[in-house]
């Protein structure tokens, strides 16, 4: 009788888990679809992390997985809010120290995110008929650093988060600054 078996070995030390390389988003012009823009959380896993973590613990994870938002969640997939690099980083942890009289390793993610009903939101059918110029014209308009992506509802289920644009991808890929340096929170730093 034939052996139908696959090859087994084992491991070597040092022996490693591939880690995802994320496809590199290609150069866009303005004229480009506005969904060569969007983070598709269809393909790519939203990174997500609970309101009550410490901010240098959301420092380090937005430094580890190379992003500079994280959804926050407490009950997965249900989103409570938004905390970007800019929310850690820039004014608003000062802010809520001064206004409570705390500590900054008393921070914690809920302390500065942007709640869910503070956020702005486009519908991703517009978005699919959009170029990348009608996103650049919404970031300067609002001047925020993400906007969240709507589905609606369907057949197959309730509205969803379909997919996240960050003023920063963006600029990457048009190779060009869109909104002034002061908007742009200055990059996570690794020390």
């Amino acid at each position: 009788m034939q052996d139908l078996s696959l090859t087994t070995f084992r491991f070597l030390k040092e022996t490693c888990v591939q880690q995802a390389q994320p496809k590199l988003k290609a150069h866009v012009s303005l004229d480009s679809s506005a969904l060569d823009v969007m983070t598709d959380l269809a393909i790519v896993k939203a990174e997500t992390i609970e309101p009550g973590t410490p901010l240098a613990a959301a420092e380090k994870l937005m430094i580890s997985r190379g992003v500079r938002s994280l959804f926050v969640t407490a009950d997965f997939p249900c989103v409570e809010g938004l905390v970007t690099a800019a929310d850690l980083l820039g004014n608003k942890p000062m802010q809520v120290l001064k206004l409570r009289q705390l500590k900054h390793h008393d921070l914690c993610v809920e302390d500065v995110m942007t709640p869910l009903s503070e956020l702005d939101v486009i519908d991703y059918d517009e978005l699919k008929t959009s170029c990348v110029d009608r996103v650049v014209a919404t970031f300067k308009k609002l001047k925020c650093t993400h906007l969240l992506v709507v589905q609606s509802a369907r057949k197959e289920g309730p509205a969803r988060i379909r997919g996240v644009i960050s003023v920063t991808q963006v600029e990457r890929q048009l190779a060009q600054s869109i909104l002034p340096a002061h908007m742009v929170a200055e990059p996570v730093s690794y020390a």
